[in-house]
Parts: structure tokens; sequence; C-alpha cells
């Protein structure tokens, strides 16, 4: 199992455990300890993961940090941890902040084994940043999401590529939640945007009002139909590869049940016969189908040249007139074939007369 499906199913067990968590300890226990040994850190090896780490900080002695992922001795990542039911904020985040410049460590996370918010310092070096570069509720936890993840594994830990990313995943959360918050409740400035562009007129209070709720509705509209769209989209290209595969079998399908009598090449060798005084006979080539053994110039399905039916009870042979259109005349056996010498030779004249006019 991949590093992807061990954190899916382990926000899947997560949704199903939390009704039953009631302590922080439990929490630390049923979320956060199997959180980080996905992240293949040993959690019983305190030099892979110190729990309660100690750091005097001025006046105040003998506070610990919950967990401090380790690393040549030193802490790397701190993780302070909270109820599962506890909101998660810079309140209470305060021994994170006061932690955090007094160790080499330079990532933090705050959790409460559901939620997990990860912290550095983008703003003020060796000072903690109030606000997460990277955050995610790991019952709902997106794939991109764990492909940032992953850097933090134990496999995969790099300090400088965590850094270079750390930035953009910064303002990118940041900004998505700047959009939600406009797509949900539209400020005045950001209704003035579009309505300067769509209304003529002066904006008063009552047309702000007005555009407000449009640009709300405009929005939500406007992703419905961007979502229907791409679903659309994909659902014509599945319906197209499903056809294709239905196609594919069907004509295997019938390939196996098709069978060429000897009879019918008879036939065909007849038509041969009859044909190859004005013209070669690699030209005239025969195609079997359940259905009929059709007969046809330079194995082109426009120009039939005819088509038996010689395995059912009466036999037939199907010419064509000058208009294509299909005449199916009885025959007592393949012989009779040569009676219709005439007629085959004017539908190959037909085709021959085509070919030359379009050249």
């Amino acid at each position: 199992m991949d590093f992807k499906d061990q954190i899916k199913l382990l926000g899947d067990r997560f949704s199903k455990l939390k009704d039953q968590v009631n302590t922080e300890e439990a929490t630390k226990n049923a979320f956060i300890m199997p959180f980080i040994r996905e992240l293949g850190y040993d959690v019983f090896n305190p030099m892979e993961v110190t729990p309660e780490l100690v750091a005097d900080i001025g006046t105040k002695q003998g506070e610990k940090i919950d967990y401090a992922i380790m690393k040549n001795g030193d802490p790397v990542i701190l993780i302070e941890c909270k109820h599962h039911a506890a909101p998660l904020n810079v309140n209470n985040a305060s021994q994170l902040f006061r932690y955090f410049h007094t160790t080499k460590a330079k990532f933090s996370i705050l959790t409460n084994g559901l939620e997990y918010r990860f912290y550095t310092d983008l703003v003020e070096p060796n000072k903690m940043d109030e606000k997460p570069f990277f955050a995610f509720n790991i019952t709902d936890i997106r794939d991109n999401q764990i492909e940032e993840l992953k850097k933090f594994h134990k496999a995969y830990y790099d300090f400088d590529n965590i850094v270079n990313t750390a930035s953009e995943l910064k303002y990118t959360y940041e900004l998505k939640k700047v959009i939600d918050k406009e797509f949900n409740e539209p400020g005045a400035d950001f209704v003035k945007h579009f309505t300067r562009q769509a209304y003529p007129g002066v904006i008063t209070a009552k047309v702000l009002e007005q555009f407000t709720n449009l640009v709300k509705k405009s929005l939500q509209q406007y992703i419905s139909d961007m979502i229907t769209d791409r679903l659309n989209a994909a659902l014509t290209k599945e319906t197209k590869k499903q056809e294709e595969v239905n196609t594919t079998t069907d004509s295997s399908a019938e390939d196996t049940r098709i069978h060429t009598s000897e009879e019918e090449m008879d036939a065909y060798r007849i038509v041969v016969a009859i044909l190859r005084r004005k013209l070669p006979t690699n030209r005239i080539v025969h195609r079997d189908t359940q259905s009929y053994f059709g007969i046809l110039l330079d194995d082109n399905n426009r120009k039939p040249l005819c088509r038996l039916h010689l395995n059912g009870g009466k036999k037939y042979i199907s010419l064509f007139n000058e208009n294509k259109a299909e005449v199916r005349k009885p025959i007592n056996s393949i012989d009779d074939i040569y009676l219709f010498e005439e007629a085959l030779l004017e539908t190959l004249g037909l085709y021959e007369g085509e070919s030359k006019t379009t050249t």
C-alpha cells in the first residue's frame, strides 16, 4: 500500500473513531501517534520522536512540547496537540511560538488530530509565522495535499525542498480562503470590480446591493456550469472509449462466428472469371460477414459488385443498379451467377466511370 492509500485509510479510520475519543490524551494515542508513524517515524524511539520535549525559556522553566521529531539529536519538527474537538488558532499555539525560536526546529505543527497546520518562519527568521503555510483535514484530504505532506515523510524529508515551496503554499492557502469567503459573501470592493464592467451607470448603494446578489448568483452558476462542462466532457470521452471497446469486442466476436465456406469461395472465383477481362484480379476483393458474402471493387465498401447469400435455405445474389440500389435475385446454385454477367459488368462500368470523372 502506498503513502496516499495509507493516509486516506488513516483519515477514514479517524472519522469512525472520533466520537469515541474524549480527551486530549486519547487524541494523541488514537490520532496523532498513528499519523506520525505514517510519516515513517518510530514513535517509540526517543531518538526519532521525543514526547514532552522540555526546553527552558527565560522565566518559564520545565515547559513541554507534546512531540518533537528528531534528527541527529536535534528537533526538526515540533508538534503541539489539542483535543480533536478543539478549534485551532494562534491563541492556542503559544508554546509553539515560544519553542520555535529556542530550538533548531524549522517547522512546527499545530493539530487536533484531524486538522493539521504547518508553520515555519517565512515572515521573520527564527520567529514562527502567525499563519500556516500548509493545512489540511485528514478526513477530507486531497491528493495534491498528500503529495505535499509526503515531503515530511522520513524517507523524503528535505528541508530545502520544503522551504522552496512553503511560500507558494502559504499564499495559495490564504488566497483560497479569500476566494471562498468572497464567493460565499462577496465584499463591496469585490462586487464593484465586476459591476463596473457590466453596469454603465453610477454605482449607488442600491445598485451595489442589487449587484451583490447578482455577483454571488453569477459566480455560483459559473462554477456549476464549469463543473457540468467538465463532467460532460469526461462522460463523452468515456462513452467514446466504451464505444471503441464495444466495437472492437463486437468485431472480434463477429469474426469468431464467421466461417467462409468453400461454396462461397467458388462463387468468388466465378465473379473473378467474369470480371477479370476488364480489370486485374487483385482489384476484386471478397469480404465475409454474418449476413452475406460480399465482393467489392478495390476493397471499398462504397463499391460493392455483388453480395451472395448462400448459407440459408434459399440462395440469392444481390446486384446493384445505376442508382446503387440493391436488387436481390434468387439463384439455384452458384453456377447461376454466370446469368448475371451483364449486370456485373454494368456495375463495374459504373464505378470505373466515376473514377475517370473524378480523375
